[in-house]
């Protein structure tokens, strides 16, 4: 094969996916069969299933028990804000979104203290095995999954303070920076790297999606004179939503 030159399968699957974009082979259309495949481009068993392999890890497919396989209805991506600004207040993006009334957002969490593995124990320079508070959380979209996000506070700096529980008391749900303020711990920087990946099995089924889905993981830590005082993964399904910046100019 020189360069260039497609393998079978890619070239079937580059096919079938031009007709799914197209409209040729609409939303919740049955993809022809393997024999179908098989007799159409004139390829073997072997290629055909894998072009469809190839298309149901792209998630253009879904596969339904007893049925076949068809073709999924494409979502419209939306927005995921993530913002450098914060208004009066110190309410995070999604808050700050959520108070239009038009909005639909929910979220829920849970907090609970536990050790630091040894990547968090990296990302929140800390020693391996030191204690702090874990919260988890899952935010709607009009009843619909639509982020998980695990946050991580090193308990040496928000232990025993009335923001030891960062959606509790008097200042819960105001987010990391207005929180450390009120312990005269000054946040001054925050770094975000975003990736894709796999989702995990735990993820896709608190978000609503199938095995092979990507995600993409927002890797937030926020810091204090240099000193990382909270530190978070964010998951949201890449093919529902965009994530979004809004960054000052200074």
């Amino acid at each position: 094969m020189t360069f260039g030159e497609q393998p079978a399968y890619l070239r079937v699957a580059g096919d079938l996916r031009k007709k799914i974009v197209d409209g040729s082979l609409p939303p919740h259309t049955r993809l022809p069969s393997q024999a179908r495949i098989r007799e159409e481009y004139g390829v073997s068993d072997t290629v055909a299933l894998e072009a469809r392999k190839v298309l149901m890890a792209e998630g253009l497919v879904e596969g339904r028990s007893g049925s076949g396989t068809y073709v999924r209805e494409q979502p419209v991506p939306r927005r995921v804000s993530r913002s450098g600004y914060r208004p009066a207040g110190g309410a995070t993006p999604f808050r700050q979104e959520q108070a239009d009334a038009t909005a639909r957002g929910t979220w829920e969490s849970s907090s609970e203290q536990s050790e630091a593995d040894a990547v968090v124990a990296e990302r929140l320079g800390i020693p391996c095995g030191e204690r702090v508070m874990r919260t988890k959380y899952l935010f709607r979209e009009a009843g619909e999954p639509m982020m998980l996000s695990t946050s991580w506070e090193p308990l040496a700096v928000t232990g025993r303070t009335p923001v030891m529980l960062p959606e509790e008391g008097p200042l819960g749900g105001m987010g990391v920076v207005e929180r450390m303020r009120a312990i005269d711990v000054i946040v001054d920087n925050v770094t975000e790297e975003v990736g894709a990946r796999p989702g995990l099995a735990e993820e896709l089924q608190l978000l609503g999606g199938v095995p092979g889905h990507v995600v993409l993981v927002v890797r937030r830590t926020y810091y204090a004179s240099g000193r990382p005082v909270e530190t978070a993964d964010v998951v949201i399904p890449a093919d529902r939503y965009q994530v979004a910046y809004h960054l000052p100019v200074r």
